[in-house]
This record gives C-alpha cells, sequence and structure tokens, in this order.
C-alpha cells in the first residue's frame, strides 16, 4: 500500500435551510469558517493533496480557499447528485492519487485532528480497504446507521429513510467521514447507484460493495459525538457555536487560564491566551488576539485581531487591530480603532477614542478624548476633552506630541502641529502653529465681562432673580 495520502473535502452544496446567499460552508463559527476548521483539521494527516468539490456559489468558495488555504486544489461539481458523485468528480479529476484518501464533509466544524489522525492511522495499520469514522448517539433521528453483525464487524450504512424498523433502532451512525484506499475507491465509486429514496450516488454505499468485494471494512469510534455533528441551519449554527465555545474555554482554564464565567466569554479558535489571564464576564477575543500572561480582560470587552501585553488591564472597551503594551490600561469605554499602539505603562481611559496612534511609555489620556494619527511622547499627559483634529476634509494630518507634554483641557490641535517635548497648552486653546520645548501655549480669547447684561438683557427670569439676590438687593423673592 502506498504512504501516500489525500483528502476529499465536500462542500457543494449552497444550503437552502441556511436561507442565506452564501454557501454553508462559509458561514464562521468561532474564528474560521466552517470548512475552514474542517481544512485544518485534515492537517493533522499531512495530506500531500487537499482537494475541496465545489458547486453553488462556487466562486465565493475559491475566493476563500484562496485565503485561508492556497495550497487547496478545488473540483467543480455541476450537479448535486450526492456524496458518492462528489468524490467521483474529485477522483476523476486526480486519476494520480493514491494510497489513503480522507472524505470528509465540508460543514463539520467540531471533528477534531486528533480523531482524524487515528482513523487514518488505525485504516493504515489494519490493512482496511475501507475505514468509517462513527459514533454512538443518544437520538439517531435523521442520520446514517452503522449495520453490524454478531461479530461486531461492520456490514454496511443505512439511511434513516431507508432503514426499516429495527435498523432505525441502533444508535450508532456514519458521521460521513472516511478513510479509504484509492484504488478501493475508484473501483466501488464506479459499482454505486441511485437505486435509493433520495435516488442518489450514496458514498456511504461503498462499505457494503467494499465488503461484498471482498475487502477489509473497519470503523473507528469517537469517544465525543458532537464531533460528528454538521450543519443545516442557523439554529444547528448557533449549537456548534456553543459546543465549539465550551471546548475552547474549557481548553484554555485546563492551562492556566481563568474565567469568572464560561458561559458569557466567546474566543475564537483562532485566538491565544496565555496562563495566568483573568478574564471577566462579556468578553469577545476575536481573530489573531493574544493575551499575554497576568492580563485581565473585561468584563463586557471585545478584542479584534489585538494584540495585549502581560499585566495590561482592558476594561468594557472595544479594540480592533490594536496593541496594548505590558502593564498598560484601557477603558472603561474606550475604542481603539486600527494601528492604536500603546506603549508599557500607558492608559488610554474612559470614552477616549484612538486610532494609528503612537502612544509612549507612561503616557497617559484619562478620559474623554480624540487621538487619531498621532505620536504621544513617554509621560505626556493628555487633559480631559483634547481633540486632535486630524482630517481637515480631504486628507488626514499627523500630530507629534513630544515627551513629558501636558495638554490641558479641553484643548484642540489643528493637524499638522506638533507640541514639543515638556510643553504645556492652555486648556481651552485651539493650536494651530508648533509649540516649542518648554513653552507655555495660550491660544483662546482674552476674557471679558459686560456688566449687569442680565438684569439688562434678561430681566425677570431665573438668571436675574438669582443674580440679584447674590448681589443682596432687596425685594427678590426666594420663589
Amino acid at each position: 500500500m502506498s504512504s501516500e495520502r489525500s483528502a476529499i473535502i465536500l462542500a457543494a452544496g449552497l444550503g437552502t435551510r441556511m436561507k442565506s446567499t452564501k454557501p454553508k460552508v462559509l458561514h464562521e463559527v468561532l474564528g474560521r469558517t466552517l470548512v475552514g476548521h474542517v481544512l485544518r483539521s485534515v492537517r493533522a494527516i499531512r495530506p500531500e493533496r487537499r482537494i475541496v468539490v465545489v458547486g453553488a456559489a462556487a466562486d465565493q468558495v475559491r475566493a476563500h480557499l484562496a485565503e485561508v488555504a492556497p495550497e487547496a486544489d478545488t473540483v467543480f461539481q455541476d450537479k448535486q447528485l450526492g456524496t458518492g458523485h462528489a468524490v467521483r468528480i474529485a477522483m476523476d479529476a486526480n486519476p494520480d492519487l493514491k494510497g489513503t484518501v480522507l472524505v470528509a464533509f465540508g460543514d463539520a466544524p467540531l471533528l477534531r485532528a486528533a480523531s482524524i489522525a487515528e482513523l487514518v492511522e488505525v485504516h493504515e495499520k489494519k490493512g482496511n480497504a475501507v475505514t468509517v469514522l462513527t459514533a454512538v448517539v443518544d437520538d439517531p433521528t435523521g442520520l446514517g446507521r452503522i449495520v453490524r453483525d454478531n461479530e461486531g464487524n461492520v456490514l454496511r450504512n443505512v439511511e434513516h429513510r431507508d432503514a426499516d424498523l429495527t435498523e432505525l433502532a441502533i444508535r450508532e451512525i456514519n458521521s460521513g467521514t472516511f478513510a479509504c484506499d484509492a484504488d478501493v475507491l475508484r473501483e466501488q465509486l464506479d459499482r454505486l447507484s441511485t437505486a435509493n429514496d433520495q435516488g442518489e450516488y450514496y458514498l456511504t454505499d461503498i462499505i457494503e460493495l467494499a465488503r461484498e468485494a471482498g475487502h477489509t471494512v473497519g470503523a473507528v469510534v469517537v469517544d465525543d459525538p458532537t464531533e460528528t455533528l454538521g450543519c443545516n441551519d442557523r439554529a444547528q449554527l448557533a449549537e456548534l457555536r456553543r459546543i465549539l465555545q465550551g471546548r475552547i474555554n474549557t481548553e484554555l482554564m485546563k492551562s492556566g487560564v481563568t474565567m469568572d464565567d464560561p458561559a458569557t466569554t466567546w474566543i475564537d479558535a483562532t485566538v491565544k491566551v496565555a496562563p495566568d489571564v483573568l478574564i471577566h464576564p462579556g468578553v469577545q477575543l476575536k481573530g489573531a488576539t493574544a493575551v499575554d500572561s497576568g492580563a485581565e480582560i473585561g468584563p463586557d470587552t471585545t478584542l479584534t485581531d489585538t494584540i495585549v501585553g502581560a499585566g495590561a488591564e482592558v476594561v468594557r472597551s472595544h479594540a480592533t487591530q490594536a496593541h496594548i503594551g505590558e502593564g498598560a490600561h484601557v477603558g472603561p469605554f474606550a475604542h481603539l480603532r486600527p494601528a492604536s499602539k500603546l506603549a508599557e505603562r500607558s492608559k488610554i481611559g474612559a470614552f477616549v477614542e484612538t486610532k494609528n496612534l503612537e502612544m509612549g511609555a507612561g503616557a497617559k489620556a484619562a478620559h474623554l478624548a480624540y487621538l487619531g494619527d498621532a505620536t504621544v511622547g513617554a509621560d505626556a499627559n493628555i487633559g480631559c476633552g483634547v481633540i486632535v483634529a486630524n482630517y481637515d476634509g480631504v486628507k488626514k494630518h499627523h500630530t507629534e506630541i513630544g515627551e513629558g507634554a501636558f495638554l490641558g483641557c479641553d484643548s484642540v490641535l489643528v493637524a499638522p502641529v506638533s507640541v514639543g517635548d515638556g510643553a504645556y497648552v492652555a486648556a481651552g486653546s485651539t493650536i494651530v502653529k508648533d509649540v516649542e520645548p518648554g513653552d507655555l501655549a495660550v491660544a483662546r480669547a482674552r476674557q471679558a465681562a459686560l456688566e449687569d447684561w442680565v438684569a439688562r438683557k434678561r430681566p425677570g427670569t431665573v438668571s436675574d432673580k438669582a443674580a440679584r439676590r447674590a448681589k443682596g438687593e432687596a425685594g427678590v423673592s426666594e420663589a
């Protein structure tokens, strides 16, 4: 038997019950599409080729594969005439396939890499022609049953709608994942017929056909039946997501991550979380997010493609494509937009929004500020209400704020402009020219008072009465 290995992923169906213009296999579950999860898992057997059978919305699937698995080949199934027909098209398009061919559905994201590896290992070690991955479930309704003889040998698969009463009582089901000898697979695909209730070519019929031809057929039963679950509608998609959530969270907690409430913690399969991280309720970690040891995240925080350094704290905030340095503090209610980079010990506080920002070590913007397209030096202080006016209606401009600079409350920096090291900007200033290091910039109108303006312009008002009382004028009612 050849030592070569290949994988065929069946992803041709649109999935009409999903009620979507997007093909079923492109719907996402915690960081990857359904087919993306399957492609990731089949890497466990190190296949020389990964072949994806596409059909409905083929251009969308091909475009996705070009991003996540550019090495995968595709073959087109024009008419969906069953799983056996799909595999035959893949085999016909690759006549040189040898050794072991793994066949899996593209909508089974819970299938573990370890289970696939075990299936192929058992298949090759025992010299089987066909080995099927099965599970024992409490409710096998709608699923294909594995029929065995009295000695436990696998005889055939029977689909639910084709089963008799005895077969319907069987609880061992076919997952749809097979390991096959390439030559035997070709041989039995040619013998498939449509003599069944759906009038389709069932791949599962190769079990019985291979056995009748004198080949050895076996099965590997997975310990966790949820691995075999596929997806046909949005409700099942949500159930898959919930199961994967529990699996990911359990693995992370066993690795040393603390979660106050795993039920409200959603972490993509693509995320990395180090030991001794503390995660509070209501946290979502997405995409390429990575959280280093000792960090504290949440509650009510969403991080997407964001790096969080050791010992940092992010509270009730959103960040996308940001970098939060060691010991930095973010939130509550902060919004870090793409290319926000916070150095160690820096602080972005309540209701601060950033974008394309370089925040120096120890610098802080404690509350109510917008910092976009800016560089802030180490230990600078950004006061409440500071705005970097970076957009002139056509272009974005950059602002430089020096080391140790102090920006008073309600200041506006009209970019492009720079504030030098150690410089001060007085509260309420609008800065349109560069401020030299160590200078104090005051850019606001001189305060003036118009005496008795209220008495003259607003007589009889609440303000007028209050002012007259304050001046001790007689005859002013408290009402």
